[in-house]
């Protein structure tokens, strides 16, 4: 892939920048205190395809891929009152609306309702924030399973050790993405939560409705910018859930943290032996486990975890993990395959604005009863304000 030159100065220029601590208060208008965030990601992969090959462009001639994979402008407010509002848009590759909504929050900030478009209630990966990914790529699961942001209205209630939301949500604003409608409830629970001391457990479930009759079900290996590697069409479908169960542990410096999915897509039955009816069910999880090498701790935010800031500016934050991946499309007739990978990475925060990240991806995978067992290189330069 190629980088769009008008893009690529930007996110130079964007480095070249003075650092800044926060986002970047802009003036208060009509009682809103409004400021502006950024986020630019440039991303690269080297692969070593095996029998498939994982090149995003194969007509190239190399194993590489490199990318712009963000340049993310937003907008927020602060007020009048208790009201929150955000505008959010990614210019790179062909462009796409980010969180656009208003949140209106009430009974001392534990209640509020929010409408437009956002992250749906699913995945705590999903969830968190993207410039604090733990690895290069988001979990095999997450990226197959969560719904993302849409269009929608919802509702929630938070304490200091449990939270619920809930709410319905149709398309996203961008033309050509995410369809169908439906609903998402997740809730969690951290009986541990204080300062380097956490355990949560949560349960999340989104229902939807299909677009159209046929659903694809595909993924990469944990890696953004590669091909999938399993990958099939399931017809006759009439919609879809995914029940997903989700932890994370903090002590100290270390986190473990893990989810499990379980996907239905339900089919109708047209008499065609091509065409069966029945349910069609996939399953797969993470296991993950961080270690902040410099000692900084992580927090919890309604039931996500959250990355904290170098301690030292100057001196940065290393961060050592390694995450397990495991993903079972097949079932019944249909075998399109299933995957296993293990990712081990290394990322350094460096003052308050930038990350460079460092990932090995090792895959063991069946696909459509072939054998592939592919391996890869990724990395990421980050700045953000």
């Amino acid at each position: 892939m190629k980088i769009s030159p008008t893009l690529l100065s930007v996110a130079l220029l964007a480095c070249m920048a003075p650092a800044a601590h926060a986002a970047v208060d802009i003036d208060e208008i009509g009682g809103s205190k409004v400021s502006f965030e950024g986020l630019v990601q440039t991303d690269g992969a080297w692969y070593d395809s095996d029998g498939f090959d994982l090149d995003a462009d194969p007509n190239d001639g190399d194993d590489t891929d490199f990318e712009l994979r963000r340049a993310e402008l937003v907008l927020k407010g602060k007020g009048p009152g208790n009201v929150d509002w955000v505008l959010g848009y990614d210019a790179a590759g062909d462009g796409k609306w980010l969180d656009a909504n208003i949140k209106y929050s009430f009974d001392d900030k534990r209640q509020y309702v929010q409408v437009g478009q956002y992250k749906q209630f699913n995945s705590m990966e999903e969830l968190s924030s993207t410039k604090n990914n733990d690895f290069i790529s988001k979990a095999v699961v997450t990226g197959l399973y969560s719904v993302g942001r849409r269009m929608g209205a919802s509702y929630g209630y938070r304490t200091d050790n449990w939270n619920v939301s809930g709410g319905w949500f149709g398309r996203e604003i961008t033309e050509g993405r995410g369809r169908g409608s439906g609903y998402g409830l997740r809730g969690s629970w951290a009986p541990v939560n204080e300062e380097g001391n956490i355990f949560n457990v949560g349960l999340s479930y989104v229902s939807n409705d299909t677009y159209n009759d046929t659903i694809r079900v595909r993924s990469r290996p944990a890696a953004e910018l590669s091909n999938r590697l399993v990958d099939t069409n399931i017809r006759n479908a009439d919609g879809t859930s995914t029940l997903g169960l989700e932890s994370f542990w903090v002590r100290g410096p270390f986190k473990l943290q893990a989810e499990y999915m379980v996907n239905t897509v339900d089919r109708y039955e047209t008499g065609f032996a091509d065409q069966p009816g029945g349910d069609y069910q996939t399953q797969g999880g993470y296991l993950s486990g961080l270690w902040n090498v410099t000692g900084e701790t992580w927090s919890n935010k309604d039931g996500t975890p959250g990355t904290a800031k170098p301690a030292n500016p100057s001196r940065g934050m290393w961060q050592l993990g390694v995450r397990y991946d495991t993903l079972d499309l097949n079932d019944g007739d249909t075998r399109p395959g299933k995957l296993d990978a293990w990712t081990f990475g290394v990322n350094y925060y460096w003052r308050s604005n930038f990350k460079f990240a460092l990932d090995y991806v090792d895959v063991s995978a069946e696909r459509n009863g072939i054998d592939e067992d592919p391996s890869l290189v990724a990395a990421r330069a980050q700045f953000y304000w």
